[in-house]
């Protein structure tokens, strides 16, 4: 069974969303990854689901989720993305890690409909940049297992 991560935001529809799809893009042979939020929007944002299309990850099957639901289940490590969450997060079994890293909430962004979007593709890539690294460490930490 592989080891779990669950990535939580405050509203599971931007950020955690599109760093699970990168996540799970770049380390889901080594890892199961998951997201959900302290208080769930109840969606996914559409400008995040179109941000990571952009970029050959589909999240469009995605669904927000309560960080609740996932109490019952072995959590090696936990990601928050969020401020918000971080201060709300609680440990879940078999938690062996946490990490912290903020990223700007896109949703907030105000402006055109164009500048909207590169605001959802300038966190989009910073997602990446963090999460694709953290997914070269597991990649790492695994060989020297083997």
């Amino acid at each position: 069974m592989k080891p779990r991560v669950l990535i939580l935001c405050t509203g599971n529809s931007c950020r955690s969303h599109m760093a699970e799809g990168i996540l799970r893009a770049a380390a889901g042979d080594l890892i199961e990854v998951h997201s959900a939020g302290s208080r769930p929007a109840g969606y996914v944002h559409p400008k995040a689901i179109a941000a990571l299309a952009e970029i050959g990850i589909d999240i469009s099957g995605h669904t927000s989720k309560s960080m609740n639901d996932f109490l019952d289940r072995d959590i090696a490590t936990v990601i928050t993305v969020c401020g918000d969450a971080d201060q709300a997060c609680p440990t879940y079994p078999g938690q062996v890690s946490r990490h912290h890293w903020g990223f700007d909430d896109p949703a907030h962004a105000t402006g055109s409909e164009e500048e909207i979007l590169a605001e959802f593709r300038r966190v989009r890539d910073e997602i990446r940049r963090v999460f694709e690294a953290y997914a070269a460490g597991l990649r790492d930490a695994a060989r020297q297992g083997d």
